[in-house]
């Protein structure tokens, strides 16, 4: 009974990595969620919240403390002026996307986004009947080729579907590479919805660069984050989206109709959580890089050929240095193999570029203490010697 343009869509390979690593006691790598709670103080600010009778509907656009909250986070980390009227609050940053698009996307019109990409993206411009056009990304560096950029615009697109630091590469967009869509953005007049959910988790002493700041950007950018990955509060789902005034109200005529609202006790709390000090952030990325170079040490010395990522909480790795040239393959076995699962990047990818330049890479998450990645470690050392 689904319809024809969401068929591809009726499972996730999520849901089918984490039962297979349920069914044979593997540790799970696949899904990408911490296994710690967030900081004391937001999850105190929560319950109080709740005792304090804050569980009934709050505003639509979100609380006024939570919307002031994010637009003086953009001030004080990026310089950006943000008006709060202009913040607009969503039930993860996966509604906040799924909202612009359905708001601004008419069936023909062309989204173009980067391959391999999270898998949420692709169902929502198939719900909004648009089409995709997409632009590989490619090992060791996931860049793109500026032929393949210009050549997935046409007369008919109407957005860009941004997210760097990107998932699931873990590449971290330039100014250059930022620039460049920009200018195509607006030579035809395309909206840019930049996904920054991993704003916070840039490595190396990098620094992520919201589209937004860009000159002439911020006129066609919705900007996208949220509270989960930054603050380990997935199940959460609170996000947000500004930009211009305009945009914005276009997004929420669409986004009233969804969920209208949510997270009554979550928002202040999250509220509370954004104007943590610079130490909170600088710890989370020092705490997530160790954990990244731990898992990336475990699968070089189990044979992997490794893409150190610059972001994100992924990494990339290849299997066919193992005898593996296809990820998929290896991902289904890898829980029998050595007890570790993993998702292969090709099912983020669906052209043919795309999926040639994904075929043999698995994506594993280092968002988990460091006994479960050391654990994970020892066992794909197991996964070299059966190879050999």
């Amino acid at each position: 009974m689904l319809v024809e343009r969401m068929g591809a869509f009726t499972s996730t390979i999520f849901a089918e990595i984490t039962q297979l690593a349920v069914r044979t006691g593997a540790i799970n790598l696949g899904q990408g969620f911490p296994d710690t709670d967030g900081p004391p103080s937001l999850l105190a600010d929560a319950a109080a919240a709740i005792a304090a009778g804050a569980n009934q509907y709050p505003p639509g656009p979100g609380t006024p403390e939570l919307r002031s909250a994010v637009a003086e986070h953009q001030r004080r980390f990026y310089g950006l002026e943000v008006d709060p009227d202009d913040v607009l609050v969503t039930v993860g940053a996966t509604e906040a996307i799924a909202s612009a698009v359905l708001a601004l996307c008419e069936p023909g019109d062309e989204v173009v986004t980067f391959e391999p990409y999270y898998d949420s993206y692709a169902a929502v411009i198939a719900l909004a009947g648009a089409a995709r056009r997409t632009v590989p990304l490619r090992a060791p560096a996931f860049g793109f080729d500026d032929d393949e950029l210009r050549a997935a615009f046409s007369a008919r697109t109407r957005m860009v579907l941004l997210n760097s630091p990107h998932n699931p590469t873990g590449a971290v967009f330039s100014r250059p590479q930022l620039a460049r869509i920009g200018e195509l953005a607006a030579e035809h007049g395309a909206v840019v919805v930049a996904d920054e959910v991993y704003e916070h988790m840039v490595f190396d002493g990098k620094a992520h660069l919201p589209m937004a700041t860009l000159p002439g950007m911020a006129e066609r950018t919705l900007t996208v984050s949220s509270a989960g990955k930054t603050f380990s509060v997935t199940g959460w789902k609170i996000g947000w989206v500004h930009g211009p005034a305009q945009l914005v109200a276009a997004v929420r005529a669409v986004k009233q109709f969804l969920t209208f609202t949510a997270g009554a006790p979550f928002q202040p709390a999250v509220a509370g959580a954004l104007a943590l000090p610079n130490a909170f952030y600088a710890g989370l990325t020092a705490s997530l890089q160790a954990k990244r170079d731990l898992l990336v040490e475990g699968l070089r010395a189990a044979g992997f050929t490794v893409f150190r990522p610059s972001g994100t909480y992924f990494i990339v790795a290849d299997g066919a240095p193992l005898g593996f040239d296809d990820g998929a393959k290896l991902a289904r076995a890898l829980p029998e193999l050595c007890g570790v699962a993993a998702v292969p990047v090709s099912v983020f990818a669906d052209s043919p570029a795309g999926l040639e330049a994904t075929r043999s890479l698995v994506r594993f998450a280092f968002c988990k203490r460091d006994a479960v990645l050391a654990a994970a470690a020892e066992r794909l050392a197991g996964l070299r010697l059966r190879a050999g």
